[in-house]
């Protein structure tokens, strides 16, 4: 066989196996790799591409091809699936050499920092050097041996290089254990010379029989156990951070049990929510910068923080800021070693989320927080119910300063009444994700997934593409209960990040895949415009204007003649078009409505609305550390600096 020809056998054998997530709470037993992208150049299409066709001729269910239209497009389609499936599954993507390569980089380093796998799988230089050099060969004077693919090894969590092709079975199988490693998992990137790929060696069968890689869920250690319990009993104000941790160890049902028996209240991350449903009465919300008010006001005084499963990003913790009582303790429960040891923490417990909670439930058997830390729960709840209640139904004070454009806030109410419960929302970057992570009324732990570790611009598309194909591709298998029902996939993006990335819209499109898209026009970025007036730099290069050559500015030109709406119906999408008005909030909620009754198989739906950039999502009460500039000759930057100085006095390094 070619090393192109075992690679793709042996990758259409493998299979994850689970105790828990399978149909009907069972065991799970699917495919690790059930597909792969490609987009063809010299260094991939007389290997991989080669290997693909002769399968899809022999046994096209071995391992389905895909095209993409983009290399970190198709990353993306990978880390979404991976999300979906909760980390049990992903693609792999095969690339020519040079930009086809590079082109991954950006999202090897989304998958690693999200904690989410992928296989990427980059063609190489001649390792011969037969030719050389080849085309798109880069040329080190320094280190002759140094590709663009060694850009990838600060970005992965395994990197390996093929150079020989009885190389192949250790890249391979190390390869596929940090992919399904609960703890280490990210990119994994093993590069493929193109003269090495279509070379031919003696493959063992054993090598080519279906291999099983089971999920790893460690139990706690009882030691630990029984000291947390002793410490949340000695808490007055115990409060629960959740994080991806508990969903990605199906452990909602044991935190609600957790929070329901012990009165603990639970603030969550991004990657968090769904860990809990919104109008639960433990349920405090987003916490941390993009946090809720109530979140915010209870982790304040919170002397006993318990994280599950998170990595404590610097949003979470408003910079260090949040947690002000000067006792404040962590007791960290993650199956990474390196996220329970955080913040100086005296107790770390390294275990899977699950297993964990079952024991502290169990250890904490008729322990109850005091009544005045529920009733301050209920009142911040209630406080910010109604905050998020005025923010979604704000027309009639609204309309009188900004008609006829809406706000982003009342764009996002709309689409979270519109959608069913199982539906999933996506998003990435600019102004919606921390405006979804404070408002949006989770009801299903599937049904929302905000890449925000790396806040890519343009995920948002091909990483919704990726949880459709994983909700088209599990309402397809068989369960002793019948098959699942399928689930809508509504991508909420700005004008910004759909600049970046919209391409995946045609993958969409040749498949037929119904993909629901909201497009928010607000000709520019939002975020980063309301971040620099923030920081006194006027929304200085955030308007998408004409430029204004006298004083080579961007800022106060006439708007670009740009349509959006337009450019989506070019790549064969259908399209909704919101007018501006008193109805756009209604008509916004009939097109969701319509696009969800549209069949599986229509292919791609974009609603086009056009918002207010300038109305804010309601306050977090919380703060974020992005330096300001000490000296300025600008006054709104001086007042920005005084603000900021006030805030670096609260924060606190958690050293133990």
């Amino acid at each position: 066989m070619t090393v192109a020809q075992a690679l793709v056998e042996f990758l259409g054998r493998q299979y994850t196996v689970d105790s828990v997530g399978g149909p009907d709470g069972g065991a799970y037993h699917e495919r690790l790799i059930p597909g792969m992208f490609g987009i063809f150049g010299h260094g991939n299409v007389a290997g991989v591409g080669q290997a693909l066709k002769q399968w899809q001729v022999v046994d096209p269910t071995l391992m389905p091809y895909y095209q993409g239209r983009n290399e970190q497009a198709q990353v993306h389609q990978a880390v979404g699936y991976a999300r979906h499936t909760r980390r049990r599954q992903t693609f792999a993507i095969s690339t020519s050499i040079g930009p086809g390569s590079s082109n991954m980089l950006t999202g090897a380093a989304l998958a690693t920092a999200n904690r989410l796998p992928a296989l990427l799988l980059p063609s190489d230089t001649f390792a011969t050097r037969a030719a050389d050099p080849v085309l798109q060969q880069l040329e080190q004077p320094h280190g002759y041996d140094i590709t663009v693919n060694d850009a990838f090894r600060p970005l992965s969590k395994y990197f390996d290089r093929v150079n020989r092709p009885e190389q192949l079975f250790s890249a391979l199988l190390h390869g596929l254990r940090v992919l399904t490693d609960p703890a280490e998992t990210g990119a994994v990137t093993i590069a493929l010379p193109q003269d090495v790929q279509a070379e031919v060696f003696d493959v063992p069968e054993e090598f080519l029989a279906e291999r099983e890689w089971r999920i790893r869920r460690p139990e706690p250690e009882a030691e630990d156990i029984a000291e947390a319990a002793r410490r949340i009993r000695a808490a007055k104000r115990p409060v629960i951070i959740a994080g991806g941790g508990v969903l990605y160890a199906f452990a909602t049902d044991q935190l609600r049990a957790f929070a329901e028996a012990t009165g603990i209240p639970v603030g969550w991350t991004q990657a968090g929510v769904g860990s809990l449903a919104w109008d639960h009465p433990q349920a405090l919300g987003a916490v941390g910068s993009t946090g809720t008010t109530a979140a915010n006001a209870v982790v304040r005084d919170a002397d006993l923080v318990i994280g599950i499963g998170t990595r404590y990003e610097d949003f979470t913790t408003a910079s260090r800021t949040a947690f002000q009582d000067p006792d404040v303790s962590f007791v960290n429960i993650n199956v990474a070693p390196i996220d329970a040891y955080k913040h100086g923490t005296s107790l770390p417990i390294v275990a899977d989320a699950r297993k964990a909670l079952s024991a502290l439930t169990t250890a904490l058997g008729g322990y109850r927080v005091g009544a005045e830390l529920e009733r301050v729960v209920a009142d911040e709840k209630a406080r910010w119910d109604d905050t998020v209640d005025t923010a979604f139904a704000e027309r009639p004070a609204f309309a009188q300063d900004h008609q006829p454009l809406v706000s982003q806030n009342a764009i996002i109410g709309a689409v979270n009444r519109a959608m069913d419960p199982r539906d999933v929302v996506i998003c990435a970057a600019g102004s919606l994700p921390g405006d979804l992570h404070k408002m949006w009324r989770i009801r299903d732990p599937f049904g929302y997934h905000v890449e925000y570790a790396f806040s890519c611009m343009g995920y948002e598309i091909p990483g919704g593409l990726g949880v459709k194909r994983a909700a088209l591709d599990a309402a397809a298998r068989p369960s002793a209960e019948g098959r699942e029902e399928n689930r809508d996939v509504v991508v909420m993006v700005g004008d910004g990040s759909y600049l970046m990335m919209h391409t995946e819209l045609v993958t969409a499109v040749a498949e037929g895949i119904k993909l629901i898209t909201v497009l928010i026009q607000n000709h520019g970025y939002a975020s980063i415009g309301a971040l620099s007036e923030q920081l006194g730099s006027q929304r200085f290069g955030t308007k998408y204007r004409t430029l204004d050559r006298e004083h080579h500015t961007f800022d106060d030109g006439e708007k670009l003649p740009i349509d959006l709406a337009t450019n989506a119906e070019s790549l064969g999408v259908t399209v909704y078009r919101i007018e501006p008005g008193p109805d756009a909030i209604a008509d916004l909620e009939a097109a969701i409505g319509k696009a969800k009754a549209a069949p599986e198989g229509s292919g791609p739906i974009v609603i086009h609305i056009e918002s207010d950039p300038l109305v804010d999502a309601p306050s977090s009460e919380s703060w974020w550390d992005v330096p300001v500039s000490g000296a300025s000759e600008l006054e709104s930057t001086k007042q920005a600096f005084a603000t900021y100085i006030d805030h670096k006095s609260r924060q606190r390094p958690f050293l133990g």
